[in-house]
């Protein structure tokens, strides 16, 4: 039996699984404190005003389109990012590719 060797993974599909994956934690650890964020405010506005689960349950179904609004502003933002450094790679790539076309 011969052991077959994983196909080599370019820096391309390396970079893109790294953003894929810092983008998906970075929306995971948001949403988290923003649940977190309302539960404790919930159970601290009941305590004060009596009111045991009504202002916990109204901030948790607040934060659930707070959360999806904000998951769309973060991924936005850093594909924003991610598609400027690629024309920056790009940009420099023909520019070291005419100097190159000069020489010769």
């Amino acid at each position: 039996m011969q052991s077959e060797k994983p196909a080599p993974v370019d820096r391309k599909t390396k970079f893109f699984n790294l953003t894929l994956a810092s983008i998906t934690a970075q929306v995971g650890c948001l949403t988290l404190i923003i649940i977190l964020g309302a539960v404790f405010g919930g159970l601290w506005l009941d305590a004060q005003y009596q009111t045991k689960p009504w202002f916990t349950v109204g901030l948790l179904i607040a934060s659930i389109p707070i959360s999806l609004i904000l998951m769309f502003f973060v991924v936005r933002i850093t594909l924003r990012k991610l598609k400027s450094n690629v024309e920056k790679q790009q940009q420099e790539l023909k520019l070291k590719e005419a100097d190159l076309g000069e020489d010769a």
